[in-house]
């Protein structure tokens, strides 16, 4: 069992503590020596296209199976048919692989503004996803905005295609959120 502190005494542990302790005495800390700077940036989403590196590994392992069933021949002890049948299911899924490796030219940011151009209005806070389509997985970026008011009076979702930029479907309308119990 870990020990912990609980209010300031090193000689509670967590089960003993908990019973006794109320929400006033329990207190989280970040360590001394954070810095957050070091964690501050852009952020560069992964490309799609790294499933050709898999797709290649299922292809070259997958045909090494059928070698080795070849050569075996019908006498191998540990060496059958199952053997051959999984070389060629990984050679299938290596397939797969390669063509649903899409390069995604489209990063976020192009997403936000082709997505604000579609929309037709000033854009305050939006939001942007990225998502698969279709049995080959083309990357699509879904697009949430609202208008810069406040509270924003339209919102809209567009989806951007990854690959090309092309808008996939634009949808638009008048923002049915209450915000009137809220302080702003």
């Amino acid at each position: 069992m870990s020990e912990a502190t609980v209010g300031g005494d090193p000689d509670r542990s967590d089960d003993t503590a908990a019973a006794g302790a109320n929400d006033a005495e329990v207190r989280d800390e970040l360590p001394a020596d954070l810095d957050a700077a070091g964690y501050v940036g852009p952020y560069l989403f992964p490309n799609n296209n790294r499933r050709r590196i898999a797709g290649g590994l299922y292809l070259l392992i997958g045909a090494a199976s059928i070698v080795i069933v070849l050569v075996a021949g019908s006498d191998a002890v540990l060496v059958n048919g199952g053997f051959a049948v999984g070389g060629v299911a990984l050679i299938g899924f290596g397939l797969y692989c390669i063509k649903a490796g899409w390069d995604l030219a489209v990063d976020e940011n192009d997403a936000l503004v082709a997505a604000t151009r579609e929309v037709g209005f000033p854009v305050g806070h939006a939001s942007a996803q990225l998502a698969w389509r279709g049995l080959r997985s083309r990357p699509t970026w879904r697009i949430l905005l609202y208008s810069n008011q406040a509270p924003p009076d339209r919102r809209g979702l567009v989806l951007v295609d990854g690959v090309d930029g092309e808008i996939m479907g634009c949808f638009v309308e008048d923002n049915p959120e209450d915000w009137t119990g809220l302080d702003a």
